[in-house]
Formats: structure tokens, C-alpha cells, sequence
């Protein structure tokens, strides 16, 4: 008898990509999405969200954050016992305490997928594990699941805090550049004249923005990111200050603090070789 499993948000991106992914694997794939129309035709369509929940071997949330604690709080009861709840947002804090508080006969499960729904294949991507009840145990469970993956385990706090810089940082500060560029009137000649460096951000920048509004909304929320970018708004406010008064040995100073500390843990000039490499195979 094949498992089963259901998919809060099937409609959405993240939903039908593990929709499909399942499905590959073997799975019985029942989907329940009150936003989004289901349109994969391997996927069962439940009527209701408890419907959806009641006898299927795992759940898996694919929501938006701010709802997924109480959508937690809703199904858990519902499930049968032995199943694995498992949530996949992008913040940890509240997700992870509303996973503590659920029946003890549902087994949580807690991780964040670092790819987006454009991923080929589960092989060498990068999954989040956040332990809740037993963590060798949700660990087992994930690689059972998604075999080939890396597999990072961290708690919950400590996530929020570095997805602050991965992601919400990074999210930030490419809203805020293409904002800049939506507003050239001469994007063309900015292309033509454009080098390795700003062809690549321009790249990320614009993949960012694929992105839905909610999505974006919520990973620059997280309140982890105010320390980091409160830094990073200082050094830019300082940097551009001390060039406006000729203070090139400041910013000397400072670039070069900046590389010593990088290359502590980095292979610069490996990095750069990997630029030019995305560039040469984008440009084929």
C-alpha cells in the first residue's frame, strides 16, 4: 500500500514542486489549498482542510509563516496518530513553539528547504533540520525523505539569526537595488555598458523578484535582521561620508580590514574565478 501524504498549499509554488516530487517517489499526494487552484492532475484534491488531514501518514505545510501556527493548531488534533507534521517556513520561532504544543500521538517535524521552486532535483541541495521532540528521530525522518540532500541541524533561535544574513539581508538589500534599477530610463545603454559584476547582481536581483510580494514581506520581517542591517546601513552611511571628505585612507582601512577578515574563511580569488565561470556559461 502506497504512503501517503498531504499537502497544505499545493497550489503554491513550494507546494507544487514537493507535489511533484512526491508523486516521483512513490507517493499517494492529497492537496488542499484554499488560495491557489490545484492544477497538477497527480495530486488528489481534498474539499476541506480537515478532510485533507484525517488519514493520510505525513502533512506537510507549505504556508505562509505568519499563518502557519495556527494552521498548526488547527490540523494537529485531527491527525491520525503515528502521522509526521511536518512545516517548511522560513522563520522558526513561532512555527517551532507551536510544534512543542501539539498532541503528543502527532510526531513534529521542523526544517527549512534552502531552494526555491526551481530546483531540478533533491540531490545536493541544502535542508534545514530544527529539532523539536526528538531530533535523531525528525533527522532519520527527513533523510528517509529526501535522500541526497545536505542536511544542516540547528535550533530555532539560531536559524532565525543566520537566515537573518542568508536571506533576509540579502533580500533587503536587492529590493532596495532594484528599486534603483526599475526607475532607469536608459536600461539598455546600462546593459551595454555593463561588466561581470553588475551583469551577475542584476541577475540575482531580478530572480528575487520573482518572488511574491508575501514571500519577500516576510523573510525581510524577520526580527533577527534588525541588528544586521542597522550595521549594514551604518557602514554605508560611514563609507559614503568619509569619501565625500576625502578620507581615502579611512576607506583604505576599512576595505582592507574587510578582505583580511573575509579571506580568514574564504577563498577569495576563488571566488572570483567562480564569477567569471557563472558568466562564461550564462553568456553560451
Amino acid at each position: 500500500m502506497k504512503k501517503s501524504i498531504t499537502i497544505i498549499g499545493a497550489g503554491g509554488k513550494m507546494g507544487q514542486w514537493f507535489a511533484k516530487y512526491f508523486a516521483s517517489t512513490g507517493y499517494d499526494v492529497i492537496g488542499y489549498d484554499s488560495e491557489s487552484p490545484i492544477t497538477d492532475k497527480t495530486v488528489r484534491k481534498a474539499d476541506s482542510l480537515v478532510g485533507a488531514v484525517l488519514n493520510t501518514d505525513i502533512v506537510l505545510l507549505c504556508t505562509p509563516t505568519r499563518r502557519t501556527p495556527e494552521i498548526i493548531r488547527l490540523i494537529a488534533k485531527e491527525m491520525k496518530r503515528g502521522s509526521y507534521l511536518i512545516e517548511i517556513s522560513s522563520q522558526k520561532a513561532k512555527t517551532a513553539a507551536a510544534l512543542l504544543k501539539i498532541p503528543t500521538k502527532i510526531n513534529p517535524v521542523c526544517i527549512h528547504p534552502m531552494f526555491g521552486p526551481g530546483a531540478k532535483k533533491i540531490k545536493g541541495q541544502n535542508i534545514i533540520s530544527v529539532p523539536i521532540k526528538d531530533a535523531k528521530k525528525e533527522l532519520a525522518l527527513v533523510k528517509s525523505l529526501f535522500e541526497g540532500a545536505n542536511f544542516v541541524t540547528i535550533d530555532a533561535i539560531e536559524h532565525d539569526k543566520k537566515i537573518a544574513i542568508i536571506l533576509g539581508l540579502t533580500h533587503l538589500v536587492n529590493l532596495a537595488l532594484a528599486n534603483i534599477l526599475a526607475k532607469d530610463d536608459k536600461v539598455s545603454l546600462t546593459e551595454r555598458m555593463s561588466g561581470t559584476t553588475f551583469k551577475v547582481q542584476k541577475i540575482l536581483c531580478e530572480s528575487i523578484m520573482t518572488e511574491s510580494p508575501e514571500l519577500i514581506e516576510t523573510i525581510i520581517s524577520n526580527p533577527e535582521i534588525r541588528r544586521p542591517a542597522e550595521e549594514f546601513w551604518k557602514d554605508v552611511g560611514r563609507l559614503l561620508t568619509d569619501v565625500q571628505e576625502a578620507k581615502s585612507e579611512d576607506v583604505s582601512n576599512y576595505i582592507k580590514t574587510v578582505q583580511s577578515n573575509l579571506a580568514k574563511n574564504s577563498n577569495l580569488e576563488d571566488s572570483y574565478k567562480k564569477l567569471n565561470t557563472m558568466i562564461n556559461a550564462i553568456e553560451k
